[in-house]
């Protein structure tokens, strides 16, 4: 391979990386939706149980994977392979979660557009100027190319430098900045009028609930897609980690970082929303469902921030740009995996892979706007309820039954000496084997039930 991979060159490098992948619009406004629709804080304890129990054994697979193979997903899968039978099930899952990442990439970079033209709305009506700023907030065909363009480039931009120069290098800047503005919000909104009632609701579990089997399936598909599995993201990710590293330390970490975010954003989001409701919003129906759904943060934030007058301006001004942060360094994974097997399988230069596979997935996006009506929802349920579940499952499953048991301990005791006599390993191996994928299609049956 005549291509220069590059890699993370710190730990913190890929901390920050992965939990900027895992964390994006799923986290900071999935997460708080399906709290609010599943019974608060049952679900929020049922969703951090799940995370470490099923999301990271499955995360540690594609992690192991990857730093095993130092190459793209399908390299990665390949050389663990002992057989021609074993190779073309390795490109199966490996291609099959590229296309899945590029899938996504096309539909989040809409969204994200959005969420950078209500960030700009806030700007132009302090400036004056009210018709630009309705223009922003009103669907029209030039505004969703104009800002997915926009949303496009900067993913382009970033992954055009490279793993250190590009991924990691602007992961730790946007990640502190995330988590800050998140922060700062949350204290604001906690001086509201109603916001007492919303953390209450959040934090305060009715554990009657827990059992519920919607409630269960709900939390588990959310604490095992907010990792970003099933998207072979974490494999390639997994590929520039260094052997030295101590893969099931850095592991917890990025689940904890991961969970973690989304907590806090549903400390912002849900009191947010009772906030509104005491200011006169509409959020709950009679039945106690969300009326607003998956449009809570384009309906009833949008509401909540002009009740609060002049301040009501900066405070969307910083949520939506704290949205489109989430945003970027999601959407950055995504459109990694798809180079990355484009510069080592075909040799093909990273700024030119970039700019070619990064303007084919705008060209997608554009036709998607085009036909918005059913074409976003088309090809997000395709990628996510189809797309992610099957490729994940996959994945556990070559880990488990594929890869020698030998192979596996013999990788991660070089940056863990010691982990053949850790409760990791005695539970890991025949979890990962059985447990996790009868989980996820469990998750996928619930998906096409629905």
């Amino acid at each position: 391979m005549g291509v220069s991979r590059g890699g993370f060159s710190s730990r913190l490098g890929f901390i920050m990386a992965a939990a900027g992948s895992a964390v994006g619009l799923g986290n900071i406004w999935g997460f708080p939706t399906q709290t609010a629709s599943n019974g608060g804080a049952a679900f929020v304890l049922v969703y951090l149980v799940l995370a470490f129990c099923l999301a990271y054994p499955a995360f540690m697979a594609e992690l192991l994977i990857g730093r095993y193979g130092q190459a793209n997903a399908v390299t990665s899968m390949q050389k663990i392979a002992r057989n021609t039978r074993e190779k073309r099930f390795g490109f199966v899952v490996g291609f099959g979660g590229i296309i899945c990442a590029a899938l996504i990439l096309s539909f989040y970079g809409i969204i994200a557009g959005w969420m950078i033209s209500y960030a700009v709305e806030p700007l132009a009506l302090l400036a004056g100027f009210n018709e630009s700023a309705n223009w922003l907030t009103n669907h029209s065909l030039t505004r969703n190319i104009l800002f997915t363009t926009c949303f496009m480039a900067l993913t382009i931009f970033i992954i055009r430098r490279g793993v250190e120069q590009g991924i990691e290098k602007w992961s730790k800047r946007l990640m502190p900045m995330l988590i800050g503005l998140l922060i700062l919000l949350i204290i604001y909104v906690f001086t509201l009028d109603g916001s007492r009632a919303g953390f209450e609701a959040y934090l305060n579990p009715d554990i009657s609930r827990v059992l519920e089997p919607d409630l269960l399936i709900s939390a588990l598909g959310q604490a095992f897609f907010s990792l970003s599995l099933g998207t072979s993201v974490m494999i390639i990710y997994g590929s520039y980690i260094a052997k030295k590293e101590n893969l099931v330390t850095l592991g917890a970490q990025v689940t904890l970082i991961d969970v973690s975010i989304a907590f806090l954003a549903g400390l912002l989001i849900i009191p947010a929303m009772y906030v509104a409701q005491a200011q006169g919003v509409a959020i709950f129906a009679e039945d106690g469902s969300l009326i607003s759904g998956s449009n809570l943060v384009f309906t009833v934030l949008p509401a909540l921030f002009s009740g609060m007058g002049y301040v009501g301006l900066f405070v969307a001004f910083g949520f939506f740009v704290l949205m489109s942060i989430a945003a970027l360094t999601s959407s950055i994974s995504m459109l990694e995996g798809p180079v990355s097997f484009a510069v080592e399988r075909h040799d093909i230069p990273r700024e030119k892979a970039t700019t070619m596979i990064g303007l084919g997935i705008l060209l997608l996006s554009t036709i998607i706007v085009v036909n918005l009506d059913w074409m976003l929802d088309f090809v997000a349920i395709l990628s996510t309820q189809y797309g992610q579940p099957i490729i994940a499952m996959l994945c556990c499953i070559f880990a488990g039954w594929v890869w020698q048991r030998s192979g596996i301990l013999a990788e991660i005791k070089q940056g863990n000496a010691e982990v053949e006599h850790s409760v990791f390993w005695k539970i890991w191996p025949w979890y990962t084997k059985f447990v996790c994928p009868t989980a996820i299609a469990l998750v996928f049956w619930h998906s096409l039930a629905s």
